[in-house]
């Protein structure tokens, strides 16, 4: 096989970069796209793997494929609507080194006779689901990577919802096969919630293909860590927060705290919200539930970050009311997904990211004028130096 699957299964979450001039849904996107300069642009820019649409309803042709691989060593996707072996050798003399296969165009048969084909080609290939069937028969294909896509491709309508529950039952099925949530990225709390459902990579394209500066886009939609704003209770504060540019913003239900919110108030689907409890947790709207035990009748140490009551990563925060020196020697030496909490603020955050490299960073105290209420200047300078 190639590097494609490979390229796909380090840790983190790794981004396939796609080429495209038109989408049937939004219509001209970069009609002037050059697939080899756009494809070495995202190579520095931090792709795993590059995907070429060869297809000409979306202005594309085995040519844009043969001038990305000219300009790169990434692995290449050749992206299309594919039905025959011969189709799949065309791919591979124009340089790709994984195909699609649309199961929404191929029935199991001539799946298998795809699958079996590219094998013998050396190929990778990527078996594209979009619904619960098509996942169920993706997967009794014993498929090595599958892409859950969000959007429609009858009706072009995306549900993210939808397909993050595909790849969570994807991701039961056992950690051996490299799972792709293809379309509806476009920030990077929606990248890290495909993350925390089971997703190997994101496939991106229009996102990047409407972007003012597409490898821009990548970097920032790949970089970290993630910046959460937490002790929310008020709407304005909500809207500074988003407006700064905060992924993930945490509203504190326990019933001690002194910045107890209301309720998880509404966000946008393009960043997180993060219910926090201490022991006791209800049902909630969040994406995610950050839970603390309680120590002396406040909350403890540290916490859990979970998704669907599955924990995605810990929280290294400060004991109650109090520091310590070490604190980021400790969060530094773990493995997997940290989130920082503690006294984090604007002075402190770069050095803190620094020193821990963490999966995102959690700030509240420092950010308000009084418990509850955030100093709106003091939140977006803590989120631009994060970021």
């Amino acid at each position: 096989m190639s590097g494609f699957r490979t390229a796909l299964s380090a840790p983190g979450l790794a981004a396939i970069a796609e080429v495209k001039r038109r989408s049937p849904s939004a219509g001209d996107l970069r009609p002037d796209a050059d697939p080899g300069r756009l494809a070495a642009q995202f190579a520095r820019a931090g792709a795993a793997a590059v995907s070429v649409l060869v297809d000409e309803r979306f202005g594309g042709s085995l040519d844009d494929l043969r001038a990305a691989r000219a300009a790169t060593t990434l692995p290449l996707l050749g992206k299309g609507f594919f039905r025959e072996g011969e189709d799949l050798r065309r791919l591979k003399d124009a340089g790709a080194d994984a195909v699609l296969i649309l199961l929404r165009d191929v029935d199991d048969e001539r799946a298998r006779e795809l699958l079996a084909r590219a094998e013998e080609l050396g190929l990778d290939t990527l078996v594209e689901a979009h619904d619960t069937v098509e996942l169920e028969r993706a997967l009794a294909l014993d498929a090595p990577v599958i892409g859950v896509n969000a959007r429609n491709l009858t009706t072009f309508a995306i549900d993210r919802a939808a397909q993050l529950r595909l790849v969570a039952h994807a991701r039961a099925h056992g950690p051996e096969r490299v799972l792709i949530a293809e379309s509806g990225v476009q920030t990077r709390a929606q990248g890290a919630l495909a993350e925390l459902s089971g997703a190997d990579a994101i496939l991106v394209g229009s996102a990047l293909m409407s972007a003012p500066d597409p490898p821009a886009k990548l970097a920032e939609l790949l970089s970290r860590p993630l910046v959460k704003v937490c002790g929310l209770t008020r709407e304005e504060d909500v809207a500074v927060a988003i407006d700064a540019g905060a992924d993930l913003l945490g509203f504190i239900l326990a019933r001690e705290s002194p910045r107890r919110a209301p309720a998880v108030l509404p966000v946008p689907e393009t960043v997180l919200s993060v219910a926090v409890f201490v022991t006791d947790t209800e049902e909630t709207p969040a994406d995610l539930v950050q839970l603390y035990d309680r120590e002396n009748g406040h909350r403890g140490r540290d916490a859990t970050l979970l998704r669907d009551g599955a924990e995605v990563a810990r929280v290294f925060d400060l004991p109650w009311q109090a520091g310590d020196r070490l604190h980021l020697e400790r969060a530094a030496a773990t493995k997997g997904r940290v989130m920082l909490a503690g006294g984090l603020a604007a002075d402190n955050v770069r050095e803190a990211i620094a020193a821990v490299e963490p999966w995102a960073v959690d700030a509240s105290s420092r950010l308000e004028v009084e418990p509850g209420v955030k100093d709106h200047e003091r939140v977006r300078a803590y989120v631009a130096a994060a970021r």
